[in-house]
């Protein structure tokens, strides 16, 4: 059993602490929000993650987790330290950093002992030697320390499974004795570990997720040009992934990437590629096409709506995808901000986001179920493909709507049994002929 501090308690922090609990280790989460501590103490959870609340709940009764909002408790006994804080967009996309150093700072004010300090918060391309740098400038004696670069691989909506269950650890280090402790912690995970120098564990992270976009907005251009010509985006994305070279993950055309890690690591790496006069090109393209994806919503409700001032627009779904409340550039928020510059009444819901919404999205009408959002609209909008919306009555949906137009903003439905039932039926991507109507 190792003594873990981990600095930070949101999604990778929190998932980051129970996981390594849960493998039998003695963790102390450690943040400087009292709020949030003392509403984790208490079994509050401050994000909507599935299975997390059970996992932390397992470890604080076993003893194995902890929380508190001081350093000298999080470090005391502690051989390892997960810098897991947030790394928000800057002004000109680049990473700000202040609570990576805010946290190297304290971490060296505070450490008594021989300490190996993991950057597993997502961070721009040298950052590791910097908060060697950090440490090194600000203990107030020597005491040896080494830092290692852990990036984060975990979806908002799995994260715990993806923890338990990696595709690979990858670790950088000029440290070999230290990058050998971190990996052995990841042992029982049964994974591949990866382990290089600092910088390119830290540029691994940043293409991972840069691939992964363009690969949505790969798709979603796709999907534009097949609803020129009148082909099926979806069939076409299933046949493209029978390719091995190819697969079929992140081919589903839809209303755009959004979330905590695509729209800032994406921006974040073409700012460091423009600052060292290279011209990212391919990634300028990758977040236009997103950018542009979301408002093909407004074109398609224009194509049939006309005028949108004075129409109620139900939507579908908040969160940036299922299985969160995160709202953090959601797509919904472009595409209700959108709605109400041009005058139509918003309602929506969403089965776990709504709270979070509120705060950002505070005058849409929030309804109770996905039936009162369709209620009496002129429009409904697909934006979160929840399993929940796969399983309506969608009959009773177009029958109780003002005038039954669906924009299937995730294509979760089938073109043809919508308009069976009577909607005025869009996708993305799915082929039309001259009338709107599906092929």
């Amino acid at each position: 059993m190792k003594n873990i501090c981990v600095v930070g308690v949101g999604y990778v922090g929190l998932v980051t602490a129970t996981a390594f609990s849960d493998l039998g280790n003695k963790v102390t989460a450690l943040d400087i929000n009292e709020e949030r501590i003392e509403g984790l103490k208490k079994g509050e959870m401050p994000i909507y993650e599935p299975g997390l609340a059970e996992v932390v709940k397992r470890n604080v009764d076993a003893g194995r987790l902890s929380f508190t909002t001081s350093y000298e408790e999080g470090l005391r006994d502690a051989g390892f330290a997960f810098i897991c804080v947030g790394t928000p967009e800057g002004v000109d996309g680049e990473a700000d950093l202040q609570y990576v150093r805010m946290a190297a700072e304290e971490i060296a004010r505070t450490m008594t002992a021989p300490l190996i300090v993991v950057n597993k918060s997502t961070v721009p391309v040298g950052t590791g030697d910097w908060v060697s740098d950090i440490i090194r400038e600000t203990q107030p004696k020597h005491i040896d320390f080494a830092v290692v670069s852990c990036p984060e691989f975990l979806r908002e909506g799995s994260a715990v499974a993806d923890f338990m269950n990696p595709d690979r650890v990858v670790l950088g280090s000029l440290d070999e004795d230290a990058a050998d402790k971190v990996a052995q912690l990841h042992l029982s995970l049964r994974a591949p570990i990866v382990v290089t120098d600092l910088r390119t564990a830290e540029m691994i992270k940043y293409a991972s997720n840069a691939f992964l976009a363009t690969r949505i907005s790969f798709i979603n251009e796709i999907a534009n040009i097949c609803e020129a010509l009148g082909a099926d985006v979806k069939e076409v994305a299933v046949g493209m992934g029978y390719d091995k070279r190819i697969g079929h993950h992140f081919l589903d055309a839809g209303v755009g990437y959004g979330g905590s890690c695509f729209p800032k690591d994406v921006k974040a790496l073409a700012h460091m590629a423009s600052v060292h006069g290279k011209h990212p090109q391919l990634l300028q393209s990758v977040m236009e096409i997103n950018d542009f994806q979301r408002r093909t919503v407004m074109l398609k409700l224009r194509e049939i709506l006309g005028e949108l001032d004075g129409k109620t627009i139900g939507l579908l779904g908040l969160a940036f995808k299922p299985n969160t409340d995160d709202m953090r550039e959601a797509p919904s928020i472009t595409i209700v901000e959108a709605l109400m510059d041009e005058g139509a009444r918003v309602r929506a819901y969403d089965p776990v986001a709504m709270t979070q919404a509120r705060r950002v999205l505070k005058k849409v009408d929030y309804a109770n179920d996905p039936y009162s959002v369709a209620e009496g609209s002129d429009a409904l909008v697909v934006v979160t493909d929840w399993n929940e919306f796969k399983q309506l009555d969608m009959e009773r949906v177009c029958q109780s709507m003002q005038q039954p137009v669906l924009v299937d903003g995730r294509n979760i439905y089938d073109p043809r049994k919508m308009q069976e039932f009577g909607f005025t039926y869009r996708g993305i991507g799915r082929g039309y002929d001259g009338a709107g109507n599906a092929e």
